[in-house]
């Protein structure tokens, strides 16, 4: 990526060169600017091609106001939902012009996802049949690249970052759910699930204008009137990829007339729903999102010499960590996941109709649905038929209760024989097992042993990459694990390659901490609980064996170091809250990271403190000690491998010699140092807070430690205790204020400074959630460059 000369548009190179001439189209697609409303965001496409341009729109629209058209963080959020489909045209185009407002988080994000669709649909709509292709397209010859992103991004109008906006980050509340809701098996198991364990739901149907929303119709119908929160936002999306596919040079004319059960181009599509419902989730306050995906839909494998998803990567697992990442970095805390992951897709249908039969009535997955009457019906002849109509007839459950008749059903079966299905070949085979066994059909004698029974596909899968325990939060866990093993045979866990039996009820695991959000409630994690794994690898410096650290040295280049320290805080709070604060924080910060996490290493307790001197408890070293045993730690971690060191100091008096000890290690291991004591999260943290020069044991520490230690504070001993000034320039949270220096009993008689009166444990956990968001938004970015990049070079 360069810089362009007017110092706003940012622009991808093309590394893909002149082997894939064939499939460049158009010259130019440009995207907005957006023209917003309450209710509805227009964003013009603009193509460019053949000396010409032909416009359309983009439309979304809701049901409800949503978005203040002068605010700009409703203007940035417009802005990202109108990209998602153009990320679909990289191949195709030699630039792609983003106007509106864009961050640098959105850009990168944009960037990265254009690059990792470009790949996937080369792969899958130009390597492999296609029978929507004609002419040269046919038959490319595979080209091994490390970038297939045809066309150059541009955002003139991009921000360089979020400094003196008024956006704030999004007022959420952790046990709201959306589901991300269709008229598929998956969504409407995961309202079933959810709505039982009596959890908050908020299903949202995304409206297509063309006929795939006939599959959602059916149960759009009845949620509307039975379910409370169904909300529909209506989008035009499935004419502008058809506008698109009509200027295609190498599609068929008669696409729309080609039966199939994939798309002629497009690979990017979950996104343009999911980002869709966003605006409806940030005025509601929900913080989860919820999609419906299976155990089999996280693929990474090698295709022609080029690795990839399998076209699936929107409705994988990694989909899910890279979503939820950048939303946690935009600040707008929202996690996205699925609780089927562990599920098969048999397994999904069979709790479905088993236990939520009034909801699997309306299950509707036909993409070549009719309209009788007043209801939607499926095809019975399409994949998705075959497929839907076998789990059902293997599982004793009559097809007619979800709309087939029995001719349709006669004919599915055969084709399951003659045709197969689409799904993973140990699931094709148990459920050719199941037919078999009820003597529903009766194969070829050469295909019998096609048909073997495959006790994992009954079985709950745990797989540390693709459904590990801890990829759902920690309060959805055993209440659906209750219903999940009511209706499996068990439960395997992956160890190498082999699936062993265990009991995920009575398993750590099952503490392991959900990456992207705090426990509801705030409450502290239980380190004798917590494994402090991910992806099979643990992350705490401490824990790893020294070839355990020499393996994640290869995968990670990143830690962090927590500093504290030992010192009073008023009669009413513990002596240490500074140095659990800051190692409570690197944890939280790496859990939420996405894979790999950075590596934490063992906290520094002991900080500056000789200004408590005055107070009983206080432990304090002096600057050169910190300084130097800092440098000594940093000058080690480089000679490890690690080329960031992220300082989160939870202790201002240690401010001096941190930022002292971060430029001599800069100086002699040439690695990028920072430290944070609280520079990314302040400003709005001090804009929550009531009290004024609240700077120790005050409002906001007593906020934190009530959050997560409760039982260590003693609020009768509280009292209110604000320094004031005579000069402005001497308050200590005034944007105008000087450092200075003095002993902390000529401020306070009782050590504090601030109103821990005014504090709550409510408020402790909104200040953490800031702080860890903005941490790791810091890490995220930093995880995803290099050392040239992060001074300015090759970006």
């Amino acid at each position: 990526m360069n810089q362009s000369s007017d110092g706003n548009a940012i622009v991808l190179e093309n590394s893909a060169g002149e082997s894939l001439a064939v499939l460049k189209v158009f010259e130019r697609l440009e995207i907005g600017p957006v023209r917003l409303e309450p209710r509805r965001l227009i964003a013009p496409y603009r193509l460019f091609y053949n000396g010409k341009m032909e416009q359309t729109k983009l439309i979304y629209s809701y049901e409800e106001t949503v978005f203040d058209p002068v605010e700009p963080e409703s203007q940035n959020l417009a802005n990202m939902i109108a990209a998602q489909v153009a990320l679909n045209y990289g191949l195709f185009c030699d630039t792609l012009v983003f106007h509106g407002l864009f961050d640098d988080i959105d850009r990168r994000f944009i960037r990265d996802m254009a690059e990792n669709t470009a790949r996937e649909i080369y792969v899958k709509k130009f390597l492999e049949p296609n029978p929507f292709l004609v002419g040269p397209a046919v038959g490319l010859s595979p080209q091994k690249r490390p970038r297939y992103l045809r066309a150059k991004l541009l955002f003139p109008q991009a921000l360089r970052d979020k400094a003196g906006s008024a956006w704030q980050p999004w007022s959420i509340v952790g046990d709201k759910h959306c589901i991300l809701s269709s008229g598929g098996k998956d969504s409407l198991l995961s309202y079933g699930l959810l709505n039982e364990i009596g959890r908050e739901v908020h299903p949202i149907f995304v409206n297509e204008s063309g006929r795939h929303w006939f599959t959602a119709l059916n149960a759009y119908r009845h949620f509307k009137d039975n379910i409370p929160n169904t909300a529909r936002v209506w989008v035009n999306s499935d004419r502008l990829f058809s506008w698109m596919l009509k200027r295609i040079p190498f599609i068929r004319k008669d696409f729309a007339d080609v039966k199939s059960d994939e798309y002629p181009i497009r690979l990017w599509t979950v996104a343009v729903f999911l980002f869709g419902v966003l605006p409806l989730m940030r005025k509601r306050g929900i913080g989860r999102l919820l999609i419906g995906d299976e155990f089999d839909t996280s693929v990474r494998k090698t295709s022609f010499g080029i690795p990839h998803y399998d076209g699936l990567y929107d409705q994988s697992i990694y989909f899910d960590q890279t979503v939820t990442s950048f939303f946690m970095r935009k600040g707008w805390a929202v996690s996205q996941f699925s609780i089927l992951r562990p599920l098969s897709e048999l397994l999904i249908e069979k709790i479905l109709a088993l236990r939520y039969p009034e909801l699997q009535q309306y299950q509707t997955s036909c993409h070549a649905t009719h309209k009788e009457v007043d209801r939607i019906y499926p095809c019975g002849k399409c994949e998705k038929c075959r497929r839907i109509v076998s789990m059902l007839l293997a599982l004793g459950v009559d097809p007619a209760h979800c709309g087939y008749r029995a001719s349709q059903v006669e004919n599915a079966l055969a084709g399951f024989i003659k045709k197969g299905v689409s799904q993973e070949s140990s699931g094709v085979r148990q459920l050719g097992f199941m037919l078999l066994k009820k003597g529903l059909f009766v194969p070829p004698e050469n295909q019998k042993k096609m048909f073997s029974e495959q006790p994992k596909v009954l079985n709950l899968r745990y797989d540390p990459r693709v459904s590990p325990m801890n990829s759902i939060p920690i309060d959805l866990r055993v209440p659906l694990l209750r219903i999940f093993m009511q209706y499996a045979n068990g439960a395997m866990r992956r160890i190498g390659k082999n699936w062993t039996a265990f009991d995920p009820l009575n398993d750590s695991s099952l503490h392991q901490p959900f990456a992207f959000e705090l426990d509801i409630n705030g409450s502290q994690l239980n380190p004798q609980k917590a494994d402090h794994v991910t992806d099979g690898q643990r992350y705490l410096w401490g824990e790893l064996t020294w070839p355990e650290a020499q393996e994640r040295f290869q995968q990670v280049d990143i830690a962090l170091l927590p500093v504290g320290a030992i010192e009073q805080h008023g009669p009413h709070l513990p002596l240490d809250t500074d140095a659990f604060d800051a190692d409570y924080l690197a944890l939280r910060v790496a859990e939420a990271c996405s894979d790999p996490k950075p590596l934490v290493l063992p906290n520094i307790p002991y900080g500056v403190s000789y200004h408590h001197d005055e107070f009983k408890g206080t432990v304090g070293i002096s600057n050169d000690t910190l300084a130097k045993l800092v440098y000594d730690i940093g000058m080690s971690v480089s000679h490890n491998g690690i080329k960031k060191l992220v300082i989160i100091n939870a202790h201002g008096g240690n401010s001096p010699a941190l930022n002292y000890a971060a430029q001599m290690i800069n100086r002699d291991a040439h690695i990028f140092v920072c430290v944070d004591t609280g520079e990314t999260s302040d400003v709005d943290i001090y804009s929550l807070v009531e009290t004024p020069n609240d700077v120790h044991a005050g409002e906001i520490e007593t906020s934190t430690s009530l959050a997560v230690r409760p039982h260590l504070v003693k609020m009768d001993q509280t009292g209110r205790e604000v320094p004031e000034f005579s000069s402005r320039y001497l308050d200590f949270t005034s944007k105008r204020g000087v450092s200075w220096y003095a002993y902390t009993r000529k401020i306070s008689h009782s050590g504090v400074m601030g109103d821990p009166t005014k504090a709550s444990a409510e408020k402790g956990k909104k200040f953490w959630e800031i702080m860890i968001t903005h941490l790791v938004a810091l890490v995220e970015d930093l995880k995803s460059m290099t050392l040239k990049e992060i001074h300015h070079r090759n970006f």
